[in-house]
């Protein structure tokens, strides 16, 4: 790859993703030509068309397209985009040079103080959480966040170059492009089997990227095969939380990494595992700069979250509406511990969406006793993004396996009749697909109905 600074113009296939459209907004603000292709419009892809940024939802290539210089022309891709685009033909016939996003967010970082989160969870939580707490203690960084941080309203962050905090995607095995001055390791559950097949392969690649890490400067949750400053919560650790309490609905709790001690910080998601990813957001922030740990901690209190991670989109004495991202076993686990934790008086509800059939199928076990958890158990049809449809695998597959009298399939037509019927409820949209579209409508309807 050229400098990045001999490229005029930039074309992203894919554009609409949260990771492409994070670097569609960089490369916008360094004043190249920012265009891009998405299968359907979304809120976001509106707004990066309100920024400046040319959109196009049609694989029709225009005269503006035909138009485009291959030498000063970068084209990135990403790896869930299919081989068969029309734009990916066209800019690999014509000799284009073309990057999956993970290659270009390597090059961007490679010269830079780098903070990265990895893990199969948390990653977009921890990664909110640090870029936060590093702006609002007076740092100039840029940021590539996989999810809306809500107090900025988007997923990235261009105050300046003292520092970059990447999200370090496994998909694809994308996180090996970086070059990471710290990091931390959420957490090395199987996921992606369609990529690694096994979970011990999905581990060695996370143990190759902690050697892209400088000794001494890994962090990672305890218990994880890793050489690591390990983070737990009320365990004997390098890195530790504890004397938890929960006041006005909101966690207070002492911090200490080292010699640095840090006492009642207040911090409102809801969730142990919410506490781990702060936990872990004050472990890199620290490393980067020990000598502003106070303000850090006190940061943590006006971070209000990310669009789609535990999200409340309504409250009142009869319902609680929360809207989260949570498409694998383990973060359903977590998102039950939260409800159950903050809301423990009232019937816990599901709604789930299922995300692609491989998932569904590799961990069906595991989601079927996850969502039994629950008072009343929802399934929506497989959302397949990428993939195309599995013999036998589908909702009622997965349903037939949860052990609970209150299951059903329902409709996204359902989802409202369901929701305005409840009484002393908090009902839980989760899913990694359009599910978050119903959120929102749901949310729009009961604030203006209701």
């Amino acid at each position: 790859m050229k400098e990045l600074k001999q490229y005029t113009h930039v074309f992203l296939i894919g554009i609409g993703g949260i990771g492409m459209s994070a670097l569609a907004r960089y490369f916008n603000q360094k004043d190249l030509m920012v265009l891009g292709y998405d299968r359907t419009e979304s809120e976001l892809t509106k707004t990066l068309s309100v920024e400046g940024i040319n959109v196009v939802y049609s694989e029709t290539i225009s005269n503006q397209i035909q138009n485009l210089s291959k030498e000063t022309t970068l084209v990135i891709y990403t790896p869930a985009i299919s081989k068969t685009s029309k734009f990916f033909e066209h800019f690999k016939d014509q000799n284009f040079e073309m990057y999956k996003r993970s290659v270009v967010l390597g090059e961007i970082t490679k010269h830079l103080p780098t903070l990265a989160v990895a893990g199969t969870h948390g990653k977009t939580t921890t990664s909110a959480i640090l870029v936060h707490i590093l702006k609002a203690s007076g740092i100039n960084l840029t940021a590539f966040c996989g999810g809306i941080l809500q107090n900025y309203k988007t997923n990235y962050i261009g105050d300046g170059e003292e520092v970059v905090v990447v999200e370090a995607d496994e998909f694809d095995r994308s996180f090996l492009q970086l070059h990471p001055s710290a990091a931390v390791i959420t957490s090395m559950d199987a996921d992606h089997l369609d990529i690694y097949k096994t979970s011990q392969k999905l581990v060695d690649t996370f143990q190759e990227f902690s050697r892209l890490v400088p000794k001494g400067h890994l962090y990672a949750k305890t218990g994880l095969d890793l050489d690591a400053q390990f983070i737990g919560i009320e365990e004997d650790t390098d890195i530790q939380i504890t004397n938890i309490s929960v006041e006005d609905g909101a966690y207070a709790f002492d911090f200490q990494k080292g010699n640095i001690q840090l006492e009642q910080l207040k911090f409102s998601l809801p969730g142990h595992h919410n506490l781990f990813n702060a936990a872990s957001a004050l472990s890199l922030a620290i490393d980067f700069r020990p000598e502003l740990a106070e303000a850090f901690g006190k940061a943590l209190a006006s971070f209000e979250g990310v669009q789609r991670r535990f999200n409340y989109i309504y409250k009142s004495k009869n319902l609680v509406a929360i809207d989260d991202y949570a498409h694998h076993p383990k973060e359903i686990d977590a998102v039950y511990q939260a409800i159950s934790e903050m809301h423990p008086e009232k019937k816990s509800v599901v709604i789930f969406q299922p995300h692609l059939f491989s998932r569904t199928k590799d961990f069906a076990e595991d989601f079927a006793k996850s969502l039994a958890q629950f008072d009343e158990v929802n399934l929506l049809d497989i959302y397949p993004a990428r993939e195309e449809s599995m013999a036998g695998v589908n909702s009622e597959f997965l349903l037939n396996l949860i052990q609970h009298p209150l299951k059903k399939m329902i409709t996204k037509n359902d989802i409202q009749d369901r929701i305005t019927r409840a009484k002393n409820e908090v009902i839980v949209l989760l899913g990694a697909g359009d599910i978050g579209v119903e959120a929102i409508k749901i949310s729009n309807y009961l604030h203006e109905s209701i």
